[in-house]
Protein backbone atom coordinates (compact mmCIF):
# COMPACT_ATOMS: atom_id res chain seq x y z
CA UNK A 1 0.00 0.00 0.00
CA UNK A 2 1.45 3.25 -0.42
CA UNK A 3 -0.37 6.28 1.70
CA UNK A 4 0.28 10.07 -0.38
CA UNK A 5 -0.18 12.88 2.58
CA UNK A 6 -2.09 16.35 1.31
CA UNK A 7 -2.18 19.42 3.71
CA UNK A 8 -4.20 22.16 3.56
CA UNK A 9 -3.92 23.95 6.40
CA UNK A 10 -6.04 22.23 9.08
CA UNK A 11 -6.83 18.99 7.12
CA UNK A 12 -5.34 15.95 6.00
CA UNK A 13 -6.16 14.24 3.01
CA UNK A 14 -4.33 10.61 3.32
CA UNK A 15 -4.68 9.32 -0.41
CA UNK A 16 -4.27 5.15 0.13
CA UNK A 17 -3.47 2.78 -2.94
CA UNK A 18 -3.19 -1.30 -2.83
CA UNK A 19 -5.04 -3.57 -0.64
CA UNK A 20 -5.70 -1.98 3.81
CA UNK A 21 -4.54 -5.39 4.91
CA UNK A 22 -2.47 -6.90 8.34
CA UNK A 23 0.32 -5.86 6.40
CA UNK A 24 -0.23 -2.09 5.56
CA UNK A 25 -2.48 -1.23 8.32
CA UNK A 26 1.02 -0.77 10.55
CA UNK A 27 1.55 1.91 7.88
CA UNK A 28 -1.55 3.70 8.20
CA UNK A 29 -1.70 3.21 11.92
CA UNK A 30 1.91 5.12 12.56
CA UNK A 31 0.27 7.32 10.31
CA UNK A 32 -2.39 8.21 12.39
CA UNK A 33 -0.43 8.15 16.03
CA UNK A 34 1.61 10.94 14.42
CA UNK A 35 -1.27 13.32 13.36
CA UNK A 36 -0.54 16.95 14.65
CA UNK A 37 -3.00 18.25 16.97
CA UNK A 38 -3.69 21.04 14.69
CA UNK A 39 -5.39 18.38 12.16
CA UNK A 40 -9.25 19.40 12.68
CA UNK A 41 -10.01 17.45 9.96
CA UNK A 42 -8.70 14.15 8.39
CA UNK A 43 -9.78 12.66 4.43
CA UNK A 44 -8.62 9.12 3.96
CA UNK A 45 -9.16 8.95 -0.02
CA UNK A 46 -9.92 5.23 -0.74
CA UNK A 47 -9.98 5.44 -4.10
CA UNK A 48 -7.37 2.87 -5.01
CA UNK A 49 -8.23 0.63 -2.05
CA UNK A 50 -9.24 -2.83 -3.52
CA UNK A 51 -9.48 -4.52 -0.41
CA UNK A 52 -9.75 -3.86 3.63
CA UNK A 53 -9.08 -6.82 6.09
CA UNK A 54 -10.20 -6.85 9.87
CA UNK A 55 -7.34 -4.95 10.65
CA UNK A 56 -7.69 -2.10 8.50
CA UNK A 57 -11.05 -1.90 9.92
CA UNK A 58 -9.39 -1.64 13.45
CA UNK A 59 -7.12 1.23 12.43
CA UNK A 60 -10.16 2.78 10.34
CA UNK A 61 -11.93 3.00 14.06
CA UNK A 62 -8.69 3.73 16.21
CA UNK A 63 -8.44 7.22 13.46
CA UNK A 64 -11.81 7.65 13.64
CA UNK A 65 -11.94 7.72 17.87
CA UNK A 66 -8.90 9.97 17.82
CA UNK A 67 -10.73 12.07 15.26
CA UNK A 68 -13.91 12.57 17.61
CA UNK A 69 -11.39 14.08 19.69
CA UNK A 70 -9.38 16.31 16.91
CA UNK A 71 -12.18 17.47 14.78
CA UNK A 72 -13.90 15.02 12.25
CA UNK A 73 -12.67 12.04 9.74
CA UNK A 74 -14.21 11.75 6.56
CA UNK A 75 -14.38 8.74 3.84
CA UNK A 76 -13.98 9.57 0.23
CA UNK A 77 -14.34 7.76 -2.86
CA UNK A 78 -14.93 3.89 -1.32
CA UNK A 79 -15.07 1.48 -4.15
CA UNK A 80 -18.04 -0.90 -3.85
CA UNK A 81 -15.70 -4.20 -2.37
CA UNK A 82 -14.32 -2.18 0.25
CA UNK A 83 -17.96 -0.70 0.74
CA UNK A 84 -19.69 -3.99 1.23
CA UNK A 85 -17.34 -4.56 4.00
CA UNK A 86 -18.43 -1.17 5.90
CA UNK A 87 -21.91 -2.49 5.18
CA UNK A 88 -21.71 -6.06 6.43
CA UNK A 89 -19.56 -4.93 9.94
CA UNK A 90 -21.54 -1.83 10.80
CA UNK A 91 -18.94 0.89 10.35
CA UNK A 92 -20.86 2.16 7.54
CA UNK A 93 -23.37 3.48 10.52
CA UNK A 94 -20.26 5.57 12.21
CA UNK A 95 -18.58 6.52 9.21
CA UNK A 96 -18.98 10.06 7.29
CA UNK A 97 -18.77 8.27 3.65
CA UNK A 98 -19.05 10.82 0.65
Amino acid sequence: MTITKTRDGATLTLALTGRLDAVSAAELGQQVEALEADITKLVLDFAGVEYISSAGLRIILLAQKKMNRQGVMLLRHVGEPVMEVFTMTGFSDILVIE
